[in-house]
């Protein structure tokens, strides 16, 4: 009579065990790389602009440090700095200079009215400016401090420090300027004609626009200040993505400086965080905290620049 077979591991011949640990083995070596990224700590080196002027290695030290105040600032290609400087007393009016690490200070604009919120660099070497006072205006510069382009932003003028901030040009050639008591985002041609603008919320009250950062999907990023979340806009003006401490609980802290990173993720600095509060945090699409830091120093960050990823300097155009 013959038996019925029952299939039972016991049942297998070596050879066919040495195949199954083998498909078992390529199995684990094919989703190990997955495993080990998603294991992998995120770093990054940056430059901080704030009450700190400082650049923050990888693991937190500090490399160097400028010994002022600054709104706003970028690390150049060739390693200098172009800084906006708060104003005091060797600058009344605030000023952009592009100094070298061992303070050699190579080009100067000193401002003009009640001081200078924002400064960008532009690939052709121009610079970028909006100057805060009676006369609100931006102005496009060159090296030799010729005016290139000048127009006045339309925005209220009661509350001179809080007509604008982290102003960008756009690679349309107009330019992006985020006015806080107004809670509106308006996008200038080089003749000061408003082509578009986004209103912010009405709720959260103070929802005040610190920074707008045109991404290449042609949407627009935007912190609001005191509305502590940071949102994605279409250009339609329709807010399609947000993330705030109702996501994130007690996480945003005054948000001004935001950078949007090639994997899509935003950084987000929080100006009112103290002590051992999170300065500078790293949110994915999921609104996941990715990356933070805390430093403990009494002041938070007002803007920044992530210098690197895990060691890998960042390539490209920088969207912040």
């Amino acid at each position: 009579m013959t038996r019925p077979y029952t299939y039972s591991m016991s049942s297998h011949s070596p050879t066919t065990r040495q195949r199954f640990t083998l498909f078992l083995g390529a199995c684990t070596l094919a989703v190990s790389p997955a495993l080990r990224a998603a294991e992998t700590p995120v770093t990054h080196s940056y430059v901080s602009f704030g009450s700190a002027t400082e650049i923050i290695s990888d693991k937190g030290e500090l490399l160097w440090k400028y010994p002022a105040a600054t709104r706003d600032g970028w690390m150049l290609p060739n390693g200098n700095l172009l800084l906006t400087l708060s104003k005091n007393k060797d600058y009344p009016g605030g000023a952009v200079i592009e100094v070298t690490r061992d303070m050699k200070v190579l080009f100067e604009y000193k401002g003009t009215q009640s001081e200078v919120n924002t400064a960008q660099a532009l690939p052709n070497g121009n610079i970028v400016l909006t100057e805060a006072g009676a006369n609100p205006r931006l102005l496009e510069i060159d090296r030799s401090g010729k005016t290139v382009v000048e127009f006045p932003i339309q925005c209220q003028n009661t509350n001179h420090h809080m007509e604008s901030r982290m102003t960008r040009k756009l690679e349309n050639g107009n330019y992006l300027v985020p006015q806080l008591l107004d809670k509106v985002v308006r996008e200038y041609t080089p003749e000061g004609k408003i082509v578009w603008e986004f209103k912010t919320p009405d709720d959260p009250k103070d929802s005040w626009p610190f920074t707008a950062i045109r991404i290449p999907n042609g949407n627009t990023i935007v912190n609001l200040t005191h509305g502590n979340s940071v949102v994605e806009v279409d250009p339609a003006g329709k807010i399609v993505w947000q993330c705030s401490n109702a996501d994130l609980p007690d996480t945003f802290k005054d948000p001004c400086g935001a950078q949007w990173l090639p994997n899509g993720n935003i950084v987000v600095a929080s100006y009112a965080a103290k002590g051992d509060a999170i300065k500078l945090f790293e949110i994915n699409r999921e609104k996941k905290i990715v990356w933070s830091r805390q430093d403990g120093k009494p002041h938070g960050v007002h803007e920044f620049q992530i210098l690197d990823t895990n060691g890998k300097p960042l390539e490209g155009k920088i969207y912040r």
